[in-house]
């Protein structure tokens, strides 16, 4: 029998031990990569690339929220892509649909298989940034040897998942690096920008779900998740992101039953929870705009005559 790679060797003392399972959720996703997914540390295979057509099929599925994530995943590139890092973006099943990689790092990265159309899926890869953040719904690194195939040992993968206008995870974000000096602290620095434009992409992606209701960014504590709801012309909840589902105890994925937002947000004395929120939310983008309507207008994703409408309804003064 061929010798185990000492990479290899270690992945399977520890996925063999449930105790080691329980512990670390690294070592959980080692223990679903041998048992469940019946894969090889040591398979030298490369990573599956889907044929052209199938590419196509995706990239038609998904064409609204890669217009949306565009912007925001050059944005990203332009903060790590001089570090040698790559910026990719996953479907739910893990299959690459777009990338920012520079011209000279190209080649590494080809060589990796990190390209468009490669399934990065933990099905297929093992532990990896991708394939483990769409299995486990939660932000991961996953740094050099804590990949589960050897041949991926060399790369750090900084991941963040993304959450549809319905509350069901639909991407990964995702930054790599080949860069033998990798280094965790680094990795940390990056996994922040990370969460924070898969957080942006997740809020335009939402905005533009629901572009004829208004929106209000509900006041609970920062999770670092987008906490969104979307209220229509009757004051009725009629969208949620995922995390202001888990915020107001309403159904974890789906279309929601339209609710009186009132419900949702309370009632006390004196103006609703609702219209604090939606007053702070109003406040909020005026100063950031130094009081001009139109461009507050733009950040809340309303015209400006629906802006006016609402600062009047608000007790809120041009002035």
């Amino acid at each position: 029998m061929r010798h185990k790679t000492s990479h290899a060797g270690k992945v399977l003392e520890v996925a063999d031990s449930a105790s080691a399972a329980a512990r670390s959720q690294i070592a959980a996703s080692w223990h679903r990569s041998v048992l469940k997914y019946g894969l090889d540390p040591d398979d030298r295979r490369p990573p599956e690339v889907i044929e052209e057509a199938a590419l196509s099929a995706r990239l038609a599925a998904n064409d609204t929220f890669m217009m949306i994530a565009a912007p925001r995943l050059d944005m990203l590139y332009s903060l790590v892509g001089q570090s040698g890092c790559a910026v990719l973006l996953s479907d739910v099943d893990g299959v690459v649909l777009d990338q920012r990689i520079s011209a000279a790092d190209k080649p590494v990265f080809d060589s990796w298989g990190l390209r468009k159309g490669a399934d990065w899926s933990e099905q297929r890869e093992g532990t990896n940034g991708i394939g483990t953040c769409l299995t486990e719904s939660r932000r991961v690194i996953i740094h050099q040897d804590e990949h589960f195939y050897a041949r991926n040992t060399g790369m750090s993968c900084i991941d963040a998942p993304i959450f549809g206008a319905q509350g069901q995870i639909m991407a990964a974000l995702d930054v790599s690096s080949a860069r033998v000096d990798q280094t965790e602290a680094f990795n940390r620095l990056i996994a922040a920008q990370v969460a924070q434009t898969a957080r942006a992409i997740e809020e335009a992606n939402f905005r533009a779900t629901f572009n004829a209701a208004r929106i209000v960014v509900a006041d609970c504590d920062d999770t670092g998740s987008a906490t969104l709801l979307a209220i229509d012309d009757h004051d009725l909840v009629i969208g949620a992101t995922r995390e202001a589902r888990r915020a107001f105890g309403l159904a974890a994925t789906g279309p929601l039953t339209p609710r009186p937002a009132r419900d949702i947000l309370g009632r006390e004395d004196g103006p609703t929870g609702f219209e604090r929120a939606e007053k702070a939310a109003v406040v909020r983008a005026l100063a950031r705009a130094d009081g001009n309507v139109s461009q507050a207008a733009r950040q809340l994703g309303v015209g400006r005559a629906t802006l006016y409408r609402r600062m009047k309804r608000l007790g809120l003064h041009e002035s």
